[in-house]
């Protein structure tokens, strides 16, 4: 039971008896008085607007050009030809529904030449022989576009214009095969050829190469995406006016698309760490170098009484720190800061103060992170502090966060110590 039934009255589960009948029924509700209802009605209104063409005015203007030129150029060859004396039409009337795929959209796996040439071809076989072997011109109609669409599945050669062509090798009772040679396998070679050219001038390949899908090392999430692809494919079962492999480019460009687009909103404060260790200037070296040890961090920050950040101090400075005396070689440096750790060597006097770096460069909270990953790259920059308005330190990015948020696409607010 949810909150609202629960702040209902005891009675409002009740049953309502009808004075009429004196029948006892359930309340009506308000979902029970439409038999359909109206958001599937106004979405199933909507679906029979026409859809918009994603191609601009030159696009189409291509597209316009390249029909009329594709056409043209085949009607005046198989006209030349034919002759006066032919006994067929010297243009079928589908290859204007081809010249629409061919032209309009060469990508298409209908569009493509073997579909175009084959799809037109043998569907018009198949047609004839309807025509020679059924004698009911209605059943001979229907069965020729459902036979010559099952011959264009099993043959991986689908054309929409195919079932035109066998349907209109019915209506006119043509019977003689040398119909499907000329003008039929004729005017779809022409009409490919011409296709190529065209396409290939205005800069639209054709046939239509399947688009590069980059070639990266194989892992178990790419692997997952194509299982996950092949999955979905599997299960709409329709035939798709796009290849996979086109399919799969598109995806990979819209990741790219909303990788960027989040590249660009993401900001300092959304990956920052914000588990902070920091000391004083005042803070002993021993100590400051035991919270190295501890936490296992690249970089302290240095903040006074109010929170503001006057320096930072790395273990880079303790190794300079360290080479007071110029005789002092690598390993005794190095023992003198494990003399630190240990205890067994006194820091002094020493303190933070002494050997931080004073000059920081910092970002602001609200900044970029795009802006940021310059200064990762070019001067050689791991930790960033990042402040407020007022100027208090209240994180720091490192190299680790950048690659953290980038591997994730995403804000991702860090918890953890940094690194």
């Amino acid at each position: 039971m949810d909150s609202r039934s629960s702040q209902r009255s005891p009675f409002a589960k009740l049953q309502r008896l009808d004075p009429l009948t004196l029948a006892v029924r359930p309340p009506t509700t308000r979902r029970n008085r439409w038999p359909i209802p109206l958001v599937a009605v106004s979405s199933w209104l909507r679906a029979l607007l026409p859809a918009s063409v994603g191609a601009d005015w030159r696009e189409r203007l291509r597209v316009v050009l390249g029909a009329t030129v594709g056409i043209l150029a085949t009607a005046l060859v198989c006209r030349t030809l034919a002759g006066s004396q032919a006994a067929w039409p010297w243009l079928i009337a589908p290859l204007g529904a081809s010249a629409v795929l061919v032209f309009g959209v060469p990508s298409s796996p209908l569009a493509q030449p073997w579909s175009v040439v084959a799809g037109n071809a043998l569907s018009t076989l198949v047609g004839i022989a309807c025509v020679r072997w059924v004698a009911s011109p209605e059943i001979a109609a229907a069965l020729a576009v459902g036979l010559a669409i099952a011959l264009m599945f099993a043959l991986r050669c689908l054309h929409p214009p195919g079932g035109a062509s066998a349907l209109l090798v019915v209506l006119n009772g043509i019977q003689d095969p040398f119909f499907a040679l000329t003008p039929v396998l004729v005017n779809s070679v022409l009409l490919v050829a011409v296709g190529m050219l065209f396409n290939g001038a205005t800069r639209r390949p054709y046939p239509h190469r399947a688009a590069a899908v980059s070639r990266q090392a194989r892992d178990d999430e790419a692997d997952a995406v194509d299982a996950d692809l092949n999955a979905v494919l599997a299960r709409y079962n329709q035939v798709l006016d796009i290849s996979r492999d086109d399919l799969k480019a598109l995806l990979q460009d819209t990741q790219l698309s909303a990788y960027q687009r989040k590249l660009a909103n993401l900001t300092c404060g959304d990956i920052m760490s914000k588990r902070l260790i920091t000391v004083g200037h005042q803070t002993l070296l021993q100590q400051a170098w035991a919270l190295f040890q501890e936490h296992r961090i690249k970089a302290l920050p240095v903040v006074n009484a109010a929170g503001g950040i006057v320096g930072i101090v790395t273990p880079a400075d303790f190794m300079r720190a360290g080479d007071g005396d110029r005789g002092m070689n690598f390993e005794t440096r190095l023992r003198k800061l494990r003399g630190w750790t240990d205890g067994s060597v006194s820091a002094g006097s020493g303190r933070v103060g002494d050997i931080m770096t004073r000059q920081v460069r910092v970002a602001s909270v609200n900044r970029h992170l795009s802006e940021l990953i310059p200064l990762f790259g070019s001067t050689g920059h791991h930790h960033i502090p990042i402040i407020d308005g007022a100027d208090h330190l209240v994180g720091i990015v490192t190299q680790s966060d950048v690659v953290a948020a980038l591997s994730a696409l995403g804000p991702a607010s860090r918890d953890r110590l940094y690194d």
